[in-house]
Parts: structure tokens; sequence; C-alpha cells
């Protein structure tokens, strides 16, 4: 890929992903072909949907499902949301916790 074409996929997703990655991100891009690097960027989560998740239904757990945090999506579930208390803390974390999948997702896919 050209170094325009990654500025702008990198512009483009700024908030989806970590901005410690964006160099790592660069380089691997650097190294990936067009197609491969769509593929990628088109299955990342964002931050305000999982937000509005998080808000509707996040006491069911239905946000760590959707970061394939299985386990704790379970404990959330059958706790319904500790009581509440653990989905309030996540309406506060999902944002980095989503763009640290997002760049997980990404780094594994590059």
């Amino acid at each position: 890929m050209t170094p325009e074409q990654i500025d702008n996929i990198l512009m483009v997703n700024a908030g989806k992903f970590s901005p410690e990655a964006i160099e790592t991100l660069r380089e691997r891009l650097q190294n990936a072909d067009q197609t491969t690097a769509m593929m990628a960027f088109s299955n990342l989560r964002g931050t305000d949907l999982m937000l509005v998740i998080s808000v509707l239904v996040g006491s069911l757990g239905v946000d760590r499902f959707m970061l394939d945090d299985i386990v704790l999506g379970l404990l959330k579930l059958f706790t319904a949301g500790g009581c509440g208390i653990w989905t309030i803390i996540d309406w506060f974390t999902i944002g980095d916790r989503t763009r640290q999948y997002n760049t997980q997702k990404l780094l594994s896919m590059l």
C-alpha cells in the first residue's frame, strides 16, 4: 500500500484503536496488501455503538460478549451486571476496552 493510502485509512479509523498502536499499525500496513487491510478495518467495533449497547443491554453482558470476553459476559449476565455496579463501571471503560479490542484484532489480522 502507498503511504497516502495508509495515512487515509489510519485517519478515517483513528478513533477505533489506541493511539499508542498507530506506528505499529503503519508498519504492518506497509507490508500488507490492500484487500487484507480493507478486510481488517471493516471488522472494527465503533466506540459510540459499543457505548449505546452497553447502556441499553450492558446488564445482560452483551457488551462483553461483543468484545469476545465470554467468561466475564456470562458472569455479568448471571449477576445482573454485578447488581448494576459493574454495568455503570463498564459505561466509563467501554471506549478504552473497544479500542484495545480493535487494536488486537487488527494486529492479528495484519
